[in-house]
């Protein structure tokens, strides 16, 4: 019997607005965010799904609280160890900022992907197994999506150029056995779609060129 763990990017967030690295910074959701979160629950009120959880960062917080509310359910369990990749000194800082400041992309502090799969892939294992045979939400962030995709697809996904959406959604299936992606990055309403869409020619798998640092979704 399998469980489909639902992995949803939190909503818009200031920083977000101004391509800004979040990492561990605690930002909350802006008012575009909140109506994100408000959209994407009322279209998920009604998928049959048994829990939600949500990393400690208030923006996924915030986030998973809306859709939990819509959806009638118990207040997301909060889980540290979903909090999104930390970027060190590169936190608060723009794509071109980052570059300028560290031309050689070696930032101090920052987490690499690995470490990210090490702390959060045990407790979305934890999760199915507490949900055998159910549906749950998991509400998270950007580079924690992409390192776990990542690692699971052995680095096909995501393509070059893919950018993982707020309130994009990713399903993930639990066989009793191992985690394997299902579906990646879908948005959660129709008016998303064009947002989340892969130009035609996005066949290679490296990351963004410069820092490591996937500015647009963190």
């Amino acid at each position: 019997m399998s469980t489909l763990l639902t992995l949803v990017r939190h909503g818009e967030t200031d920083w977000n607005r101004e391509r800004r690295i979040q990492g561990s910074t605690d930002i909350p959701l802006n008012d575009v965010g909140v109506a994100q979160a408000t959209v994407a629950a009322h279209a998920l009120a009604d998928a049959g799904y048994a829990a939600v959880y949500a990393s400690d960062l208030s923006r996924a917080l915030q986030t998973a609280a809306i859709i939990a509310d819509a959806a009638s359910l118990a207040a997301p369990a909060a889980e540290p160890a979903l909090a999104e990749r930390a970027f060190g000194e590169a936190e608060g800082l723009t794509h071109h900022e980052i570059v300028e400041r560290f031309p050689d992309d070696v930032v101090p502090g920052r987490e690499s992907r690995e470490s990210v799969v090490r702390r959060s892939l045990p407790v979305l294992e934890r999760i199915a197994a507490g949900h055998v045979g159910e549906s749950v939400l998991v509400v998270t962030h950007g580079a924690v999506i992409s390192s776990i995709v990542r690692h699971l697809t052995g680095g096909a996904r995501p393509a070059e150029g893919e950018v993982i959406g707020n309130l994009s959604l990713s399903h993930l299936r639990h066989d009793g056995e191992a985690l394997a992606l299902a579906e990646f990055n879908l948005p959660a309403t129709p008016t998303q779609a064009e947002a989340f869409a892969v130009p035609a020619d996005s066949t290679s798998v490296s990351a963004p060129s410069s820092a490591d640092a996937e500015p647009a979704q963190v």
